[in-house]
C-alpha cells in the first residue's frame, strides 16, 4: 500500500481466522472492520446478554482506535448493527455512556443475523487521528 493507507494491527487479533483487517488508517481517518463481542482470545463474550456483548463491543474499538492512533472520543460516524430492534434502548444508554456530546453520526440497523449465531450486536466506525 501507498504511505497514505496502513493496517492497523492487533496482537492478538481475534479476526484473523476471518481474513479481516482490524480497521485501516488512511490519511488521518480511521475505518474499523465491524467489532463485535469477541474477546481478544475469539471467544464470544456475553451470550444473551446484550449489555455485556455492548460492553465488549466497546473495549474492542477502543483497543483498535488505540492502535490506529486514536480514540473514543474522535469517533465521527458509528453503524450499528442489532439482530433484534428490541434492544434500541440500550443503544440509547450505550450511546449516552461511551460517548459525549456532541455525539458521532449514526445509523442503526436491524439484520436477520450476524457472522457467529450467538453475536447480537455488531459496530463498525470511523474516526479522525
Amino acid at each position: 500500500m501507498t504511505n497514505n493507507h496502513q493496517v492497523i494491527s492487533l496482537d492478538p487479533d481475534p479476526l484473523a481466522p476471518y481474513a479481516i483487517a482490524p480497521g485501516w488508517r488512511v490519511g488521518d481517518i480511521l475505518f474499523l472492520s465491524g467489532q463485535a463481542a469477541i474477546d481478544e482470545a475469539g471467544n464470544i463474550v456475553g451470550v444473551g446478554d446484550i449489555d455485556q456483548q455492548i460492553a465488549q463491543v466497546f473495549i474492542n474499538i477502543d483497543r483498535v482506535l488505540a492502535a490506529g492512533g486514536s480514540s473514543r472520543e474522535k469517533i465521527v460516524k458509528v453503524t450499528i448493527y442489532l439482530t433484534d430492534m428490541a434492544y434500541f434502548p440500550k443503544i440509547v444508554e450505550a450511546r449516552k455512556r461511551y460517548f459525549s456530546e456532541p455525539y458521532p453520526a449514526d445509523t442503526i440497523v436491524e439484520v436477520k443475523a450476524l457472522a457467529i449465531p450467538d453475536l447480537m450486536v455488531e459496530i463498525d466506525v470511523i474516526a479522525t487521528v
